[in-house]
């Protein structure tokens, strides 16, 4: 079973190697963090700002690759939780099929807010009881 979830905080430390984003339940009051790196915390904080940069950066390139090739990115999946690595799927609509692309979380999560609004991200019901266990 998939949780929809929606991005809560992001917490980016200038002296750490690792950043945080929390993602909490749309319906319900469960959350959890994904550690991410500096690159992806500042690219979805840019975006959750409201910060359009004047160049496409990596995130605004897969967006309109994306487009250009005839598909809709339609939400994205944190599916797997192992060995303290989340992994998760950008789930692309094209030409009536869906279409399943593996991603990390964290270029998943800056995806979705690239979106106005933002794509739904969801979580499986299995990876949110061993996070939270």
């Amino acid at each position: 079973m998939l949780v929809q979830m929606e991005l809560a905080r992001i917490i980016i430390s200038e002296i750490n190697d690792q950043q945080v984003i929390f993602l909490r339940e749309v319906e319900g009051d469960r959350s959890f963090p994904i550690l991410i790196g500096l690159f992806e915390a500042t690219s979805i904080d840019r975006r959750v700002r409201g910060e359009v940069p004047q160049r496409p950066l990596t995130h605004d390139l897969v967006k309109s690759s994306i487009e250009a090739l005839g598909g809709e990115l339609q939400d994205v999946i944190i599916h797997t939780l192992e060995d303290h690595t989340y992994f998760a799927s950008l789930r692309v609509s094209k030409d009536g099929e869906l279409v399943q692309i593996d991603a990390r979380p964290s270029d998943a999560v800056a995806l979705a807010v690239h979106f106005s609004p933002h794509l739904p991200i969801y979580v499986s019901s299995d990876v949110l009881d061993q996070a939270l266990g």
